[in-house]
């Protein structure tokens, strides 16, 4: 006799797989965590198999979990692919978002994958570049909704999150040592200023020793020890970590992660992404999750139809 396994706790599954967590997960999916627990333990034994493994600190994946995780992504995309060419055709067109490059990751592609399962015709322009300059776009009525990092937040926007500024380099890396200290910024970054002034204040010297528009090569200047850097504590870029300075290096301000929408919106679309956003913040931040307007369907992990533009 034929065995169909449930999609809505394979939904659960792939979820928890990318956020590395039941509570992440069931933020994201907005529901509880023991509705998830629940619906991953049905899957298990549907199976007649453990999954996860629930030993470390770090929810991870047995070799059956990895297994089946490839199989519930086709499986999802597949059933999303279907609801999404049957129905909700009535929304079409194009959703300009604005992030700053330093917090595309983590939230933006899951959130990204989970708009374009809802929204399949849709096309998402996402513009990737600094706060001052989104913020000017969004002025000029050119994004529908856009991410900033301020210290405070402006009429029409919500922070979604306040993070501190940690300092980081390069794995193992020496660069914060030096004196004086060898900085790595782009012109426009909002966090260079404060950063300057906190040295400043500590009396360590330091000089601006990489000084690049592109966000790739200050990268990887310091992913090469060349220099140091800031980020926002969570968002630490890729060949970085954070430096273990131990009070060496002065502590650093917070910053706010903002959300602003357009008013009025031209699409429902568009409250439907920045619910997405809300959600995706309330998750990592380990939060209740953030009920969301009108979504219809279900959320999935294809992949979004998404052009990108620095």
């Amino acid at each position: 006799m034929p065995r169909n396994l449930d999609l809505t706790a394979l939904r659960s599954f792939v979820a928890v797989a990318d956020a590395g967590g039941v509570t992440r997960a069931a933020g994201f999916l907005n529901l509880t965590q023991s509705a998830v627990s629940m619906q991953i333990k049905r899957l298990e034994e549907a199976l007649d198999l453990a999954l996860l493994d629930r030993s470390a600190r770090r929810v991870t994946l047995t070799a059956a979990g990895e297994q089946l995780l490839g199989y519930a992504r086709r499986m999802l995309a597949l059933n999303d692919e279907v609801f999404g060419r049957l129905t909700h055709d009535d929304y079409e067109g194009e959703v300009v978002l604005g992030v700053p490059h330093d917090i595309v990751y983590p939230a933006i592609p899951q959130v990204l994958q989970r708009f374009a399962a809802e929204f399949p015709r849709m096309r998402v322009t996402l513009l990737s570049s600094y706060t001052r300059k989104l913020k000017a776009q969004f002025a000029r009525g050119e994004c529908d909704v856009i991410m900033t990092t301020e210290d405070a937040v402006e009429p029409g926007g919500e922070t979604l999150v306040e993070l501190p500024l940690v300092w980081v380099g390069a794995p193992g890396g020496q660069a914060w040592k030096q004196r004086p200290l060898r900085l790595a910024f782009e012109p426009n970054c909002i966090f260079r200023m404060g950063v300057q002034s906190a040295l400043d204040a500590a009396g360590i010297p330091w000089t601006m020793a990489v000084e690049s528009d592109s966000s790739r090569t200050i990268e990887a200047s310091v992913s090469a020890d060349l220099a140091v850097h800031v980020s926002l504590a969570g968002a630490e870029p890729r060949y970085m970590e954070r430096i273990p300075h131990c009070g060496v290096l002065p502590d650093l301000e917070t910053s706010k992660v903002n959300l602003y929408v357009a008013d009025p919106v031209h699409s429902p679309a568009v409250e439907v992404l920045a619910d997405l956003i809300r959600r995706a913040y309330a998750a990592q931040a380990g939060g209740a999750p953030v009920a969301a307007r009108h979504v219809p369907g279900e959320a999935a992990e294809d992949a979004p139809r998404l052009a990108l533009r620095a």
